[in-house]
């Protein structure tokens, strides 16, 4: 089964018995890759006590300063959100997020993003997903313990697995037969797309808005290949020099 691509972050975990339940839950499914951004208690004995038997999983962990760092190589950036949020985003039930990760991991990495315990992720992490995967619960009493979350997603991906769910490049990327654009090649084009609105004057840095966020959405939802990502960059960049008029 296509699982070693698959990687579970959890963003500024706060508690060592919470990311070894997360390791626990992962190994019962046959996910391995734990990856840790700016963990406040790890290693640590109560992570260690709470895995039960999945201390290879945390041996293997790979802690990260940045959530950027922890999925650059990614093609696919799944988050669990528990919010409604003011801009919507994608939002999938667990058994469709796992059939879409399945789907990716042909030669393909893809993340699936926790936020904190208390907070979730943050809106700047959001913009960092291409969907958004809601796990239903009690209206009077919706939030799940980290752990708990992970091991529903990590069921669901299990199932697709065991139920033979096709792994090839989705959409757009398996028509075209080209690798999507990693996480990082695609915030790069933001930063891009920022300067060169900042630079026109169409983009008020003092004011934003939610301008910005409404266009990450916009390219969250489309599956963009590293090769038509350098093609927008190279549209930007043209667009950015001055034009040479040469004489007739």
């Amino acid at each position: 089964m296509p699982l070693n691509r698959i990687r579970i972050v959890l963003v500024q975990p706060s508690h060592g018995g919470n990311i070894g339940g997360c390791a626990r839950a992962m190994k019962n499914m046959g996910l391995t890759r734990l990856l840790l951004v700016a963990p406040e208690d790890f290693p640590g004995e109560e992570a260690s006590a709470r895995a039960a038997g999945a201390d290879d999983v945390l041996a293997r962990a790979q802690v990260c300063a940045t959530l950027d760092e922890a999925i650059a190589d990614c093609h696919l950036v799944i988050g669990a959100s528990a919010r409604e949020r003011r801009i919507a985003w994608p939002m999938l039930a667990p058994d469709e997020a796992a059939r879409r990760v399945l789907a990716a991991v042909n030669g393909q990495e893809v993340a699936v993003l926790f936020g904190r315990e208390r907070t979730g992720l943050t809106n700047d992490e959001l913009d960092r997903c291409q969907a958004l995967v809601n796990i239903p619960a009690n209206p009077e009493f919706s939030s799940l313990n980290l752990a708990c979350a992970v091991q529903v997603l990590a069921y669901e991906i299990r199932c697709a697995a065991e139920a033979g769910v096709a792994a090839a490049p989705a959409g757009a990327a398996a028509m075209l037969g080209e690798p999507l654009a990693t996480s990082a090649e695609i915030q790069r084009f933001y930063q891009h797309l920022d300067q060169v609105m900042v630079a026109s004057g169409f983009l008020d840095p003092a004011n934003p808005r939610l301008l910005t966020r409404r266009i990450r959405r916009l390219f969250n939802r489309i599956e963009m290949t590293s090769n038509e990502v350098n093609i927008l960059r190279g549209i930007l960049a043209a667009v950015t020099q001055p034009v040479v008029k040469t004489k007739s």
